[in-house]
């Protein structure tokens, strides 16, 4: 199964507040490459607004004289604090204006910006300097310090769900790995290998890869204890180490901590209930296996087919003939047109067959040789077609190549 599963935080920031774009004036000489990006106080980019580029053409005369300067260029501020433009070489004083700010008032003013010809000027406004901050109203202080503060626990809180997430992934891998455990061995011991060899060597390679997502998970677990998303893959992991005690645990913790988040995710649900599916299924427990598939296929229906043929294999897997059969035919009822299912339910039927003991064929059970045949139908080429044809032929029965089951 695969589970792209992630966590999210979102970042607070604190914006000051676009004007009309003024081309440089070609008579003051050539154009440069201007570019530079606009932060507020908060250190966030900020959001909008124009800077306009003020070249000085007579330094202060003294205390209290303002220097003479000529407009050469306004740009618009985007909504990542990004501007670029040209104006002519010179020494500038820059002004930040916000979103709507008339002409005669300014945010921001910065002097002594020095542009070179034949370069692309980096100008940056960065209103998060002391110098700034010190002329802000006392209320302004106050409320940039809670918004400084609150920025740096979310920028804290994003970081831990960064090395989660690529902890999550790590994860999906390692299941993956795991998924293709017998593929891996075949390749590590050759193809010549004995049998006994190669399913060693994919419970080794199956081992390593759930133990690895056990103890990341257990680390993560014990980080944010509020994402159902890792109790569910230490679930996981602690089935494919069978530890079935501990799983059932973990998938009831999942439950129970996707059922307080704000807004429960119902794939979560699905596997958690799913995952008790299994560990019963593996222990025994058929009554509460079923249940627990059920759950499981009514709280993510657009995955109760997968849910409930995975019941029927595992059951398949665990030798429990009836309750494989029975599992199959739940499926069924989703989607009839599952050959495996057909085959499930022949495999659990033919555990009940008889030898006839004047001709030595083997008499098959009721709606066994209807399930071969089906499943002959559905896929005759399929990986068990050649076992269901073997079966069908020492019962005397001939394969139907157009088979049709009778109403159920």
């Amino acid at each position: 199964m695969k589970r792209g599963i992630l966590l999210s935080l979102a970042v607070m920031v604190c914006a000051l507040a676009p004007a009309l774009a003024q081309q440089p004036d070609s008579a003051a000489g050539p154009a440069t490459k201007v570019h530079g990006r606009i932060t507020n106080p908060s250190t966030a980019p900020q959001n909008g607004g124009s800077i306009t580029f003020l070249e000085v053409t007579r330094a202060s005369q003294g205390p209290g004289l303002p220097a003479q300067t000529v407009e050469r260029g306004t740009f618009t501020v985007d909504e990542h604090g990004m501007f670029s433009g040209e104006v002519p070489a010179g020494n500038y004083t820059i002004v930040y204006r916000g979103p709507g700010m008339e002409k005669d008032k300014e945010a921001d003013r910065v002097e002594g910006i020095k542009v070179t010809a034949g370069s692309d000027n980096e100008v940056d406004d960065d209103m998060s300097r002391q110098e700034y901050i010190d002329k802000l109203p006392e209320d302004q202080k106050k409320q940039l310090e809670e918004v400084r503060k609150k920025n740096s626990e979310a920028l804290k809180a994003n970081e831990v769900i960064k090395n989660l997430n690529a902890d999550l992934k790590q994860v999906n891998d390692d299941e993956k790995e795991a998924g293709e455990a017998h593929q891996a061995a075949v390749q590590q011991l050759g193809a010549t290998a004995s049998k006994p060899d190669i399913e060693a060597k994919e419970a080794e390679i199956r081992t390593a890869k759930y133990t690895d997502i056990e103890t990341i998970m257990t680390k993560d677990t014990a980080v944010k204890g509020d994402a159902a998303v890792l109790w569910a893959q230490l679930g996981q992991a602690k089935v494919g180490l069978k530890k079935y005690d501990e799983a059932e645990q973990i998938f009831k913790k999942t439950l129970e901590v996707d059922a307080a988040s704000k807004k429960p995710n119902p794939e979560l649900q699905g596997m958690a209930n799913a995952g008790l599916g299994e560990v019963y299924a593996r222990t025994g427990k058929v009554p509460e296996a079923n249940a627990a598939y059920d759950a499981a296929a009514k709280a993510n229906p657009p995955k109760a087919s997968f849910y409930l043929r995975n019941e029927a294999v595992i059951f398949f897997q665990t030798n429990n003939g009836d309750a494989q059969v029975a599992a199959a035919q739940e499926a069924l009822k989703i989607d009839a047109n599952q050959p495996v299912l057909y085959y499930l339910i022949g495999q659990g039927l033919v555990q009940k067959a008889t030898v006839d003991a004047k001709t030595g064929r083997i008499v098959l059970p009721e709606g066994c040789a209807e399930a071969y045949q089906k499943y002959l139908e559905l896929a005759p080429d399929g990986p068990y077609a050649a076992d269901a044809k073997g079966i069908l032929e020492q019962a005397g029965q001939k394969v139907q190549s157009s088979f049709k089951a009778g109403k159920k």
